[in-house]
């Protein structure tokens, strides 16, 4: 037969953790033990007992004390403390919170370093025709690292062309799309070049979280150059038919110029090669130590 000696006695501790609960809500609400006898009608000498761990009360004077304690007497039984009311009520409004409401709340009561949020993991900005996608995709193919497209995983997350993709969804959309690929990006890869659209930036939640779980590179170019790449790729949105195209792009980049310089680094692509351009960002990500685990 097995030895019990040292067994713990379960009714032995289920008595002292609620002895140690009466006593600790007792105080926590001010109460002398006279009052709560008052209130509960459980004389304070066995109360006295009840706190010292000595006392057998019922089930019923104990649902007593608890109803003065303003608790429900789970909370003085149960293995872990149950949450009180108010704990309740706050857990059920981050449920049926909007995901950015809980995404903030979680930043607030959880904050992480945030160096460790985006180490391996790379983000190029910038207005298109800057060069993020070629120098993306190359300087992946150079330090042996995913290289992904924002755009592009939408498309496969939905299973259509992005011009359907706005048609489909219209602009707002295509946010809460990106806002999901973007999670489902940095969950996915530790290590990754990300090449995002030139938009992002205007979304300011979409834009802290990039810049919480990214390192951001802005790539960036000349407005006539900006122009000549985007012509080059038979892309001119949102510039087609309009006249005054370069009037356009130079206000868009001047309204857009203080959230990319928000960026970690720059690469200024204007007027160098792309060979040029890819050893300056290879550069940038060596100097900034930007692949380099936080130790």
């Amino acid at each position: 037969m097995a030895d019990t000696q040292d067994a713990p006695d379960p009714g032995a501790a289920l008595i002292a953790r609620m002895a140690e609960r009466v006593a600790a809500a007792r105080k926590k609400r001010g109460l002398p033990r006279r009052v709560l006898s008052d209130l509960s009608g459980v004389s304070p000498r066995y109360l006295a007992q009840l706190e010292s761990g000595e006392g057998n009360i019922s089930i019923l004077l104990l649902s007593r004390v608890a109803a003065a304690l303003d608790l429900k007497v789970e909370a003085l039984l149960a293995d872990e403390i149950p949450m009180d009311h108010d704990a309740q009520r706050f857990a059920t409004l981050y449920r049926n919170a909007p995901a950015e409401v809980q995404h903030k709340v979680s930043a607030l009561l959880a904050p992480r370093d945030p160096g460790l949020m985006r180490a391996g993991r790379i983000s190029l900005i910038g207005l298109r025709g800057a060069g993020k996608s070629t120098l993306g995709r190359l300087a992946g193919e150079a330090l042996k690292i995913p290289f992904v497209e924002l755009n592009e995983d939408i498309e496969n997350a939905v299973d259509m062309p992005l011009a359907e993709v706005m048609a489909f969804y219209g602009e707002d959309g295509y946010r809460r799309l990106e806002a999901e690929a973007l999670d489902r990006i940095s969950t996915v890869h530790d290590r990754v070049i990300l090449a995002v659209a030139g938009g992002i930036v205007a979304q300011k939640n979409t834009y802290d979280r990039l810049r919480e779980r990214f390192h951001t590179v802005w790539i960036r170019t000349s407005p006539p150059e900006h122009m000549q790449r985007v012509r080059a790729q038979g892309d001119v949105r949102p510039m087609q038919g309009n006249p005054a195209a370069m009037a356009h792009l130079k206000e868009l980049l001047t309204a857009r110029s203080p959230l990319y310089d928000l960026a970690e680094a720059q690469v200024n692509t204007s007027n160098r090669t792309i060979s040029s351009s890819l050893n300056d960002l290879l550069t940038t990500i060596a100097r900034h130590n930007f692949l380099d685990p936080v130790t």
